[in-house]
Formats: structure tokens, sequence, C-alpha cells
């Protein structure tokens, strides 16, 4: 992984979720209404969570989650209903405070610690599972490979992330540089290939093997999930 560059790009996405788009990226995680664009990436969006928790066991008392870039913490409450003992790691604290809101009134039987900080921080300790939705979609396939590589070392079950796949949408919005128009624009997504990463990972020393994986195609969202096993 090349520090450099993940540091640089982690500024620009802190920036984007954290300033540019906080209130936008508020609006498309609740149920208010949106534009018709949106409202395929909210639905991909949707299909997707649903899908990564799907590949986490039905009960996890106990068991330490870590959601990676965990934005308005929809996947980490859902996981915690679940008994899960979750940290929730996000670059934005206004994103991180719109979450604790949320979750301020439930009674859940898992618990949900949300933390402003860099998901690859290995100060936050081991898990069982750790989970990146669309997380690691503004890094170059390289550094995603790297970083995806270095959270496999702090998994004892799985690591499951989210990323762009090459397609003629996703070449085309990378070529533009943006995934939402004019003032919300975000970094821009980096495709890459499963194959790719995967080849990536093991030359950067990946724990575990491949396991399941899954694309949700939703408009203008584009996401594949892919599975690391650790055992």
């Amino acid at each position: 992984m090349s520090d450099t560059a993940y540091i640089a790009r982690r500024g620009e996405i802190e920036t984007y979720f954290d300033r540019t788009a906080a209130d936008a990226w508020a609006k498309l995680t609740s149920d208010a209404p949106v534009s018709g664009v949106r409202a395929t990436v909210r639905a991909g969006r949707d299909a997707m969570r649903e899908t990564l928790l799907s590949w986490l066991p039905q009960d996890l008392t106990g068991r330490r989650i870590l959601d990676a870039g965990c934005g308005a913490g929809q996947l980490a409450i859902e996981a915690a209903r679940r008994g899960g003992v979750v940290t929730a790691v996000d670059l934005s604290p206004t994103l991180l405070d719109l979450a604790r809101e949320r979750i301020a009134d439930l009674s859940l039987p898992g618990t949900v610690d949300f933390i402003a900080g860099d998901m690859l921080d290995p100060a936050f300790g081991d898990f069982d599972h750790i989970v990146g939705m669309d997380s690691i979609i503004h890094y170059e396939p390289a550094d995603a490979a790297a970083a995806i590589a270095r959270l496999t070392h702090r998994a004892s079950s799985s690591v499951i992330v989210t990323f762009a796949p090459r397609t003629p949408l996703l070449s085309l919005m990378h070529a533009a540089g943006k995934l939402f128009p004019r003032a919300d624009r975000s970094p821009a997504i980096v495709p890459a290939t499963e194959r790719q990463l995967t080849k990536l990972m093991d030359q950067r020393g990946a724990a575990g093997a491949p396991g399941r994986s899954r694309r949700v195609n939703s408009g203008f969202y584009i996401s594949q999930a892919m599975e690391r096993v650790i055992r």
C-alpha cells in the first residue's frame, strides 16, 4: 500500500462525507423522499446491506464485529439487533453523530460503539467478522487490496467488503470523476475486478480464502460483495 496515496485519498473522502455532502447522505440513508437517481442508489444500498448481513451468522450474540466505514450506522445497528458487539468506525464525525441519534432510542440485544477514525487502525483490536460496505470503492485497486489484506489479519472468521465492479457505466463514471451530479460530487470511484483484487490481496499476504460473491445493480448503484473466509 502506498501510505501517501492512501492518506491523501482518505482526506478527500473525509471532506466529502463530513462536509460537502453530509446532508445529502443523511437524507439518502433515511426514509425521506429522494430524486429518481438517488432512489436507485438507496434501493441498491439497501439490497447490498441485506446481502452482507445475510453472510453473517443470524445469531451474533457476543461476536465482535467491525463495521469499517459505517457511515450513518444502518448495518451496525442491524448487527446489534442480532446481539453483536459492534465497533463502527467512520471518517465522518457528522455522519457518526447522525448514527448516534438514530440509535439513541433503540433497545438492542447487542451494542454499538461509534468511533471517528481510520478503519485500518490496529488500535481497534481484533474481531470475529469485519464488514466494509462501499468503504474501499474510492481507492486504487492496489491500495484497496492492501487494505483488505490488512483487515484479514484482524478477523477470526470472515472479512466481507464491497467494491465497484468494472462495468461500462462505472468506467464512464470513473472517467467523469463523479457519483452524484453538480455540488454533491464525490471522490471518483475506482472500478476493479474480483480476480484483480483477489490476486493483489494474495500478493500482499491476505489471510483466508475467497468465499461468496454477489453483484447488486440498481440504476446508478452498482456494487459487488466479496467474502474472505478466514476459517
